[in-house]
């Protein structure tokens, strides 16, 4: 997944004729928080959160990088399509990601393990919930804000705005940035990411429910009798 970097850098300018001049004022771009209001702000916000289901709309975009992202094998037929489905988790570490529509396709974590489960191919993938599988974004709203906050550098590029763009201390990362957005309930309404193949993941949430009950049942996988399982 890749992410682009969301810059909302906003200047206005406006003309009064005062005769025989004319004279223009200039409104001043927002102010960005410094980099540890920053991370204070988004600790802040992701700590309300203990629970969240949403639906959500994910459409990816290659901007740059075509050859590279044909090597990956990523092919046109992948781009700019809208993948649309479920999400739902809860702290620490619990994670249930549904794309229902064009494919389906299921990743489930309780903390401990990954399942990436594809109906359609009768295949489910293990794997180890290390740290790198952790640092994926689709983990993030899910995990230790410690460790997030040790895995990325934060900025708030206006400090009276709720949206941040993380950048990955680590050159391993899944992607570049990754820009979050809070709506007025204080739950994530937007994610933008940006990866070096030059592709952008937009995932649009709505519906979104904050901190309410959700069964522990949910973040268990079970693989359905005759599924091939990979280990990795």
């Amino acid at each position: 997944m890749n992410m682009l970097r969301k810059t909302m850098c906003a200047m206005a300018l406006g003309a009064a004729t005062l005769a025989p001049m004319m004279s223009t004022t200039v409104f001043a771009a927002p102010v960005a928080a410094s980099e540890q209001q920053a991370t204070a702000n988004l600790v802040k916000q992701l700590s309300g959160i203990q629970s969240l289901s949403a639906n959500f709309e994910q459409t990816t975009k290659a901007s740059s990088g075509a050859n590279k992202t044909q090597k990956k094998g990523l092919t046109a037929q992948h781009m700019n399509q809208t993948f649309k489905g479920t999400m739902k988790v809860a702290r620490p570490g619990k994670f249930y990601w549904e794309t229902i529509t064009p494919a389906k396709q299921t990743i489930v974590t309780s903390g401990k393990t990954v399942w990436i489960y594809d109906p359609d191919l009768q295949q489910a993938v293990r794997q180890s919930l290390d740290e790198q599988v952790a640092n994926t974004p689709a983990l993030l709203l899910s995990g230790n804000t410690n460790q997030i906050m040790k895995s990325y550098r934060v900025t708030q590029p206006n400090k009276g705005k709720t949206y941040y763009t993380l950048y990955p201390k680590s050159d391993d990362g899944a992607f570049q940035s990754l820009t979050i957005s809070f709506g007025g309930n204080k739950a994530p309404n937007l994610m933008i990411l940006q990866d070096s193949l030059g592709q952008t993941t937009y995932v649009k949430f709505n519906n979104v429910k904050v901190n309410a009950a959700i069964p522990a049942s949910t973040f268990n996988f079970t693989p359905p009798k005759g599924t091939d399982i990979i280990d990795q």
